[in-house]
């Protein structure tokens, strides 16, 4: 597995991450067992760059995960989030970006994952209510007391990037990339590439629609949050099945399969992206690992970029809800 930097940070990751959001909800049941033998068979692939946050299962993510580290530390680059509080089996949610909050935070996640330190905390979403000079001079004084190595930003807008790399160096940013989600191209990521800002993107493969095996929401487990998301609604996914068939056509002409074209595009087309495809199957977890050794040229990567325009793409990204905070 090929490493790229994080950043200025002096840190390096593995070029494909792991998000371990669904093993603790919204993608149906969880199953710890099967999530702690996918983290281990991802370190024995080559990524070490783990990707949780604290509102994921209302900690049980960080715990999972803490679990997994207990006496191979040393093996993961550790990404972790504060900022998004919500109640227990509630999807709504208040943003905290508060200098004491985050003090806080960062301190109950350090002791739910069981390490004295964290390599990139983030911003998980920004309160414009708070400066975010004041929330990053928050973040800074952790790096100098030795809890956090670098810091990052997630779904924030130009600006706001800009106003924090002001006040202590941004080591990555995070936010939803793939080939139907594309916002990040109407200039973040060349403010990212200017700053020498990683791209994190999470949920590049469409929250699996672009795998080709989410057929209707009706497949799909009661709990899963895909159920209300707009892109999974009866006509936007019938428009959107249209593209995902066209990439299961372009995938088999490359002997390949739909979600390794879908990270081979991002890997191939952005040497300052990572993309941390979210899986808690060890199946998915090889499938995806392959697609790092996958070659697209110029003219490969300008075909998908024309089947995936994003005017082609039905549906917002989330429900009103979730689209609060994205983009501040």
């Amino acid at each position: 597995m090929q490493h790229r930097p994080l950043g200025r940070s002096g840190l390096s990751v593995s070029a494909l991450g792991l998000g371990c959001m669904g093993m603790s909800e919204f993608y149906g049941t969880p199953n710890d067992t099967e999530s702690m033998a996918t983290l281990e068979a991802a370190v024995a692939s080559g990524i070490d760059f783990f990707d949780t946050a604290d509102t994921y299962g209302h900690g049980h993510n960080e715990e999972l995960v803490g679990r997994f580290l207990n006496g191979k530390r040393d093996k993961v680059i550790l990404a972790t989030k504060f900022g998004i509080v919500r109640k227990p089996g509630a999807y709504e949610r208040r943003v905290d970006n508060s200098p004491d909050y985050i003090r806080s935070a960062c301190n109950a996640s350090l002791k739910r994952l069981g390490t004295d330190h964290i390599e990139l905390y983030y911003m998980h979403r920004r309160n414009p209510d708070v400066s975010v000079e004041e929330s990053v001079g928050a973040m800074a004084e952790l790096v100098k007391q030795g809890k956090v190595k670098a810091l990052g930003l997630s779904e924030v807008s130009v600006e706001t990037l800009r106003k924090a790399h002001n006040v202590h160096p941004i080591a990555a940013v995070q936010s939803e990339y793939s080939l139907w989600s594309r916002d990040a191209e109407q200039g973040l990521l060349q403010a990212c590439a200017e700053l020498g800002v990683t791209f994190v993107a999470y949920s590049p493969l469409g929250r699996a629609f672009l795998t080709g095996t989410v057929g209707t929401t009706e497949d799909l487990p009661d709990t899963d949050f895909r159920r209300a998301n707009p892109r999974f609604q009866a006509e936007a996914l019938q428009r959107n099945n249209i593209l995902v068939a066209a990439l299961g056509e372009f995938a088999a002409e490359h002997r390949a399969k739909p979600a390794q074209i879908a990270l081979a595009w991002l890997l191939n087309k952005h040497p300052h992206v990572v993309p941390i495809p979210g899986t808690k199957r060890r199946t998915y977890l090889g499938e995806n690992v392959a697609a790092a050794e996958i070659k697209l040229n110029p003219t490969d990567i300008a075909e998908l970029d024309r089947i995936f325009a994003p005017s082609e793409v039905a549906g917002a990204r989330y429900t009103e809800e979730g689209m609060r905070g994205v983009g501040l």
